[in-house]
């Protein structure tokens, strides 16, 4: 999640720029290290706002089913997500949170910024009714507003296909084009194999293979194929990038993010030098396209195949809510894989556990 922080930081005052003005603005090389924008040096826009809210949602779920024994996650969901909409709705209340919304999460000050967040996640959480697989919100929408935002389901330790659900359940929130939500369940199936222990080509393959079960999913298969085809023809370049879109599509900003990930770790490989994620979060905000969604997705997929620690220390430093951002990742660490530290001799959430995530 922190990688995911730090790759939105990185391309979000590049973001409507094309790769021309970028180089005449910032040089040969394009941005070098985090950007300000919105006023804020290396902020944290809507992308990680909402990845944060997923866990938040994940988090509440998990609560609720071990503590009252039955749950709905994507009505969990959809609260967390909702909850998300009143920061971009409502200036931060100064007296207190809201009498109609709950959680320690919606009462913190940095996430009531509005940083160009995507139209279909607006509208489809304004909607009364909850999108579902059968009847999406916004059917026709497969921006890249699902995929950005659902790297936690893939760090629930419960199986690729359980992330694959949950992420496809998440997404019709707001997306309701298959390849939208298709994109999402392949991104959280991809970093829970990572997760497990895979390579993230390894971990893309065995996406591939996923998606061959859905028949609508041949614009996400075709966009992966293209991202390790590309990446077996040496470093990420600006070029090889933009040949993949300019990512303000679901299937474009896996494709990108999967391909500057791919290529950089097999660049390291060929020339026997260590992995830098620098590589690869660079490539992935250096291009005319959205840079900060294609840089927070790649900043998920290296930040789960190397660790916080492989992440370069001082730009990590320099986020925006990096604090927050680390305390949410802790407790979704917390809740899915120390749960025994949280939970009573019942295994309901202890009193204080429960009062910071409600199930309801």
């Amino acid at each position: 999640m922190l990688g995911g922080a730090l790759g939105d930081a990185l391309g979000a005052g590049i973001e409507f720029q094309s790769l021309a003005d970028i180089r005449r603005e910032h040089g040969p090389a394009g941005v070098t290290g985090p950007t300000q924008a919105y006023g804020v040096r290396a902020p944290l826009t809507d992308d990680t706002q909402m990845t944060l809210f997923t866990a938040e949602g994940l988090i509440r779920a998990s609560v609720r089913g071990r503590s009252k024994g039955v749950v709905d996650p994507p009505s969990m969901l959809w609260g967390a997500y909702r909850r998300w909409l009143t920061t971009q709705t409502r200036p931060f209340p100064t007296d207190g949170v809201p009498a109609d919304v709950d959680g320690w999460l919606v009462a913190q000050p940095v996430l009531y910024a509005r940083r160009a967040p995507g139209n279909a996640c607006l509208s489809g959480l304004q909607r009364d009714a909850m999108g579902t697989l059968a009847r999406p919100a916004n059917p026709d929408s497969k921006g890249c507003g699902a995929v950005m935002r659902s790297a936690p389901f893939g760090l629930l330790r419960r199986g690729p296909e359980t992330s694959f659900e949950h992420a496809v359940e998440g997404a019709v929130l707001t997306h309701g084009h298959p390849t939208g939500y298709l994109a999402a369940g392949a991104f959280a199936w991809i970093i829970a194999t990572v997760l497990a222990g895979a390579s993230i080509a390894e971990a893309t393959v065995s996406a591939l293979a996923r998606l061959s079960a859905e028949r609508s999913g041949r614009e996400v298969t075709a966009a992966l194929r293209a991202a390790l085809s590309r990446a077996a023809q040496g470093a990420p370049t600006p070029e090889r990038v933009e040949s993949l879109g300019g990512g303000w599509v679901a299937e474009e900003a896996l494709s990108i993010a999967v391909y500057c990930s791919v290529a950089a770790a097999n660049a390291a490989a060929a020339a026997n030098a260590a992995n830098d994620p620098r590589v690869a979060l660079l490539a992935a905000v250096n291009h005319s396209g959205d840079s900060h969604s294609t840089g927070a997705i790649c900043g998920n997929l290296v930040g789960v195949a190397g660790g916080e620690q492989a992440l370069p220390a001082d730009w990590v430093r320099e986020l925006e809510g990096y604090e927050l951002v680390g305390r949410v990742a802790d407790d979704l660490v917390t809740e899915f894989e120390n749960t025994a530290t949280v939970a009573d001799a019942f295994g309901a959430a202890t009193t204080p556990w429960a009062a910071r995530y409600p199930g309801h």
